[in-house]
């Protein structure tokens, strides 16, 4: 199976510095180490995320779920249809917006807008915690918004 072009980086500098350091040393993704499967990491999603922003609300500080496991999914090395399967997945938005994510983050800048085009009219609802636009228009400041 094809992996992924990736933009070439080492995983631990593809996220800012301090959330790549609190997501490693968080008990969360420690007991990610359990999930050995590309299905596994999605089920987690799926039972697990209810946002993508990088940092968990209220309180506590820590990084959050859905970035724990998008790095879990920087350490498997997804492939071409293991992409696929997460960009298309019916079940969660959650699920799809990862695999948005790791792209944007891990991807040769050079293959984003293959990956991107089809997806930037999704009208599915905006279920994250800015705006009330649609999925498409969360992709595309996906790709306006994240620097390479």
């Amino acid at each position: 199976m094809t992996e992924i072009q990736t933009c070439g980086k080492p995983i631990d500098s593809l996220l800012e510095k301090v959330l790549c350091m609190n997501i490693l040393s968080s008990d969360y993704f420690k007991e990610l180490y359990r999930l050995k499967t590309y299905h596994e990491v999605i089920d987690e999603i799926y039972n697990q995320v209810d946002h993508v922003e990088p940092w968990m609300t209220g309180n506590c500080r820590g990084p959050s779920t859905a970035f724990c496991l998008l790095y879990k999914f920087f350490t498997m090395k997804l492939t071409v249809k293991q992409m696929h399967g997460l960009l298309k997945h019916p079940d969660s938005p959650y699920i799809r917006a990862i695999g948005f994510l790791y792209l944007r983050y891990a991807a040769d800048p050079k293959t984003l807008w293959n990956w991107f085009e089809q997806y930037l009219k999704d009208e599915e609802l905006n279920p994250y915690r800015f705006g009330n636009s649609n999925v498409g228009s969360y992709f595309q400041l996906l790709l306006i918004v994240i620097g390479p």
